[in-house]
């Protein structure tokens, strides 16, 4: 006789149930799809000890005749596929038919369903995945189902559930999820009596984003939309000051599915760029649109992981779409609210006070004399048509870059010529030189303030003024952000800077780290860093960068090798410019407790101005904050 048995259909769904019920927040998840499936406007959610006692699941959908309430508690019984093609088409959250009967074999079930407004419908009992009572009974249209004690039949499982804290921050966080999947469907959240979520539906994603994350959090959302000929993205994302200490901000739907998708938050975190402080992550919500031929969500059990047959453009797509959109704001967070837009205030953002026209003006500083070329105007930098010509600015007004920052290529540009300081500036001091040559790429983000230096508070931050407030800047992010512009600019050129030394460096390493650097020698030229072998273990730098911080060359190389032997993977030559920039850059940039003179501090602003990105350090420090004027004056009491 043989060994191997068909399992029967009890014991088959309680091993699908631990694939498909980990937790309540599972059963919950599979529930509310289901009702999104089903066209509802809105979907009510009880839950009470976390969801181990009881969760409850009510919608005003389609509902179900007398004769699907039974059988869609069979195994693999479903109304979204019926053949092997659509498995490749699917617009349904649900399509597996494995949730209910997994649901029913771990826990008691009762559903009451009516398929109209007649006020008839059915009532289904089950325990264990056995149907122990059917009946007609009185129903409003829409889907009634109770899950009670979850895993009352698997003592294993239940003992190793958590708090029911946890359990409920699970439940939580789905809801939110599904909340911002859907703004159109009106979705509530009760534990215990007590209202933990509701949302107001009428299809608002930012008034949803309200719901959960308060209305300052929403005030500071940004707009994203951008289109390929197979994908369409829109939602929003937050400006930099709003930041969480982990992903749970970010929310990624595909086809109105949430997904969790490494490549895609990496495409929006690199999106932000320097922007973000390291160990800080934006709160955004992305919905894309495409093809489902174009999807595979059929490659995890709960439905979680997708993927693409397109991915790289995809990425590609959100990245330039976040940075473009960034990329068209003043990023000046007010100082006068701490924490950003992290908490739930009165008064609003002071961006929103900020809000000017974006200048289209020379780039050249009238305090400097000498010219600059013009860059190239962004698309989105480009008048309407019939508008008059704006009144033209001061030096800081400089033309919109290109869309983008580092690491994006530099775009060729016609040669430039180089400011001449005035002979008082050039008597001023070394510090005055680091600052006076021109960035290669001058050209400023829109909406950067003109600012009037008033003095400098203990040799750190600048203080400056404007009509529209007071304004503090870090004197070292500052200058960190100009250097490393123009130093990332001048890796892209190492043929024309490095220089062959007269006396070689000598540098020793492992055996393990020699051999990994002989095959990474190719990386650092591109860098304009030159190595070459010296016996054993022992390597000579022929040639470097003649524009390294002086008496820094050998640290910056030396930590650019280590750097680079710390990528395990193929390194991107971008990458490596970038990191070198930063290092270049923090050395070469004056530090806090360093006196500087008026004529210091004008050319210190109109070299940030003219940056790309002149809010944020290259570690995603802020370097400018504001009080603004009406802060000022409600501070003295001058306004209620």
């Amino acid at each position: 006789m043989g060994k191997i048995t068909i399992l029967d259909e009890h014991i088959a769904n309680q091993i699908a149930a631990g694939e498909v019920v980990e937790r309540p927040s599972s059963v919950v998840k599979e529930l509310v799809e289901n009702a999104i499936d089903a066209g509802s406007s809105r979907i009510d959610v009880t839950i009470e000890e976390g969801g181990l006692q009881l969760i409850r699941v009510t919608d005003n959908g389609s509902g179900m005749d007398r004769e699907d309430c039974e059988t869609a508690f069979y195994r693999h019984a479903t109304s979204k596929i019926a053949s092997s093609h659509d498995l490749f088409q699917i617009r349904t959250l649900g399509f597996r038919g494995e949730a209910l009967p997994s649901i029913a074999a771990v826990s008691k079930v009762e559903l009451l369903t009516s398929p109209d407004s007649s006020g008839l419908g059915t009532r289904l009992v089950l325990e264990g995945g056995s149907v122990l009572e059917r009946s007609d009974a009185t129903a409003p249209q829409g889907t009634d189902i109770t899950v009670r004690e979850l895993f009352y039949n698997t003592p294993a499982r239940l003992k190793y559930m958590k708090t029911i804290q946890t359990e409920l921050g699970h439940v939580t966080d789905y809801i939110y999820r599904l909340a911002l999947a859907h703004p159109n469907i009106a979705i509530t959240l009760k534990h215990n009596g007590h209202v933990l979520a509701q949302t107001p539906g009428g299809g608002d994603l930012l008034q949803t984003i309200a719901s959960i994350y308060g209305t300052a959090v929403a005030k500071s959302m940004l707009p994203v939309y951008g289109e390929t000929l197979d994908y369409r993205l829109e939602g929003f994302i937050a400006k930099p000051e709003v930041t969480r200490a982990n992903r749970g901000g970010m929310t990624t739907v595909i086809n109105g599915r949430y997904i969790r998708n490494y490549p895609m938050v990496q495409a929006l975190l690199q999106g932000y760029h320097t922007l973000l402080p390291i160990g800080r992550f934006p709160v955004a919500v992305l919905h894309v649109q495409m093809d489902p031929t174009l999807i595979d969500v059929n490659v995890h059990p709960a439905k979680l992981e997708v993927r693409f047959s397109k991915e790289p453009e995809l990425m590609q797509l959100i990245e330039s779409e976040t940075r473009e959109t960034l990329g068209r704001q003043r990023l000046i967070p007010s100082a006068g609210q701490p924490g950003g837009a992290g908490k739930r205030l009165r008064e609003p953002l002071v961006q929103e006070q900020l809000e000017l026209y974006r200048p289209q003006a020379p780039a050249a500083a009238e305090r400097l004399t000498g010219t600059v070329g013009q860059a190239p105007r962004a698309p989105w930098a480009q008048p309407p048509a019939g508008d008059a010509p704006r009144p033209e600015r001061p030096a800081f007004a400089a033309e919109p870059a290109p869309r983008g920052e580092p690491p994006a290529p530099v775009r060729a540009e016609a040669p430039r010529e180089r400011l001449q300081p005035r002979e008082a500036a050039a008597a001023s001091g070394a510090l005055l030189r680091t600052l006076a040559p021109e960035p290669e790429t001058p050209p400023a983000l829109p909406g950067f303030p003109k600012l009037q230096p008033i003095g400098q508070l203990h040799g750190t931050y600048i203080v400056a003024q404007n009509e529209e407030g007071l304004f503090l800047i870090d004197q070292h992010a500052a200058h960190e952000r100009i250097n490393y512009e123009r130093f990332f600019d001048m890796f892209g050129r190492p043929e024309e800077a490095s220089q062959e030394l007269l006396v070689p460096i000598t540098l020793e390493f492992t055996a393990v780290e020699a051999e990994r650097l002989a095959d990474k020698l190719p990386q650092l030229e591109q860098a304009g860093v030159y190595l070459e072998p010296f016996g054993g273990t022992s390597f000579l730098v022929r040639a470097y960068p003649h524009w390294l911080p002086k008496g820094d060359e050998q640290a910056i190389v030396e930590e650019m090798i280590e750097w680079l032997l710390s990528e395990k993977k193929q390194v991107d030559i971008g990458k490596l410019r970038e990191k070198a920039a930063i290092m270049c850059s923090c050395k070469a940039s004056i530090k806090a407790n360093q006196s500087i003179g008026t004529l210091e501090i004008e050319t210190l602003l109109d070299r940030l101005a003219a940056c790309r990105n002149p809010y944020t350090c290259p570690h995603g420090r802020p370097i400018v904050v504001s009080f603004s004027t009406y802060e000022l004056e409600k501070m003295f009491k001058r306004v209620q």
